[in-house]
């Protein structure tokens, strides 16, 4: 089977749904994992909302269904928030909005149309600081997703967690950058361990991996593929600094003491690893091997989607919408004779494999909380 090019739909924060399809269709990919954040939320960089999740029901369930069938589109749906650490009443939120992705999913198909829900887990840092910390955080994970996991798993829907570390998600002058659990493999394999249901795996963006000194062929050598179900295109080219080395982040010191002594320092908090992000085959050298990395994954057998996950700073960063789909088509030109079938047109994605989403027109159900849960 031909693996798929989609988009995450976080690079068209500018464009409602419907422009965005049509974005998708000139660029000429076969699927849209669409971003459902939260509005009243805390993150302001690479977020959008372009679904209704407050109003959602079957009637639009249907009416989605119907709008990417037309377009020849497949779909998912995410949102990555702090769900097990940060202020404790916006991690309640994200928690409940998982939850209603969940049933958005599941009115949507599910598992039955391939329709998974994306999301970050976080990190706890009041437990982090901890002696054991990172194992407090496991625990954390499992109380907190053990009930969203089984919810998850009754609907018939797989919940899929991204290995971003978010290395600038807090202030620049705290020196971790580690603030997402599954940012690691290692932690990845223990919480499939603690909670052992297959509705749940992972999104992979080997981006993350490179620019942690970490070989993203390794990583997928060593991953049970049966959890692996999206692969995130995204890119990076590290700048290798001989002031802070290349293991660990540039610190926020005072800018006196860094401009006397002519060193970079930190000036805000994502300015804190050696690298930049890129798109392959956009503008850039990149700091890893698409065709190795693509080889590993069929050789695996990995079936999934490539989703182009665009915050290249010379597409989605220059706020230009003609460079944002410049740098998504180059990707699609760059992966396309690694994914896509030779014909006398070139590498082309062949129309009649992106089967039709199936409208199960399924019942209603009330949206659920986590005290509903138990928690």
């Amino acid at each position: 089977m031909t693996n798929q090019i989609w988009i995450m739909t976080s690079a068209f924060d500018q464009l409602n749904l419907d422009q965005t399809i049509d974005k998708a269709k000139e660029i000429g990919v076969q699927g849209l994992d669409v971003c459902v954040f939260r509005k009243d939320g805390t993150r302001d960089d690479f977020v959008a909302t372009h679904m209704d999740y407050d109003g959602f029901g079957p009637d639009q369930a249907k009416m989605i269904l119907e709008k990417f069938n037309s377009a020849q589109l497949r779909i998912s749906i995410g949102a990555f928030d702090n769900l097990i650490g940060g202020d404790p009443d916006a991690r309640i939120k994200n928690q409940n909005h998982l939850l209603k992705l969940i049933r958005m999913a599941y009115l949507l198909g599910g598992d039955d149309n391939d329709v998974k829900v994306g999301t970050f887990v976080g990190y706890n840092h009041e437990l982090g600081i901890q002696e054991n910390g990172f194992e407090k955080n496991l625990e954390e994970y499992q109380r907190v997703f053990t009930p969203i996991i089984n919810y998850a798993e009754d609907l018939g829907v797989t919940v899929l967690y991204e290995n971003c570390p978010m290395e600038g998600w807090r202030s620049s002058g705290y020196t971790t950058t580690y603030n997402n659990l599954p940012g690691v493999l290692a932690a990845r394999k223990i919480m499939y361990e603690l909670i052992p249901s297959s509705n749940h795996g992972e999104i992979y963006d080997p981006s993350h991996d490179i620019w942690q000194q970490t070989d993203p062929i390794s990583v997928i050598s060593h991953t049970d593929m049966k959890r692996l179900k999206r692969i995130h295109v995204k890119s990076t080219r590290n700048n290798p600094c001989p002031y802070w080395g290349n293991m660990y982040p540039m610190q926020k010191v005072k800018a006196e003491w860094a401009e006397k002594v002519g060193i970079p320092f930190s000036t805000n908090e994502w300015d804190r690893h050696h690298y930049e992000a890129t798109l392959p085959g956009f503008g850039l050298g990149d700091s890893m091997d698409w065709r190795k990395f693509v080889d590993i994954l069929k050789e695996k057998g990995f079936s999934g989607p490539f989703e182009i996950e665009n915050e290249a700073k010379l597409s989605k960063q220059t706020g230009k919408m003609g460079a944002i789909v410049q740098g998504c088509k180059a990707a699609v030109q760059n992966l396309a004779p690694l994914l896509y079938p030779l014909t006398d047109e070139g590498f082309v994605y062949p129309r009649q494999d992106v089967l039709p989403l199936k409208d199960f027109s399924r019942k209603d159900i009330k949206v659920a909380t986590m005290a509903d849960l138990g928690l």
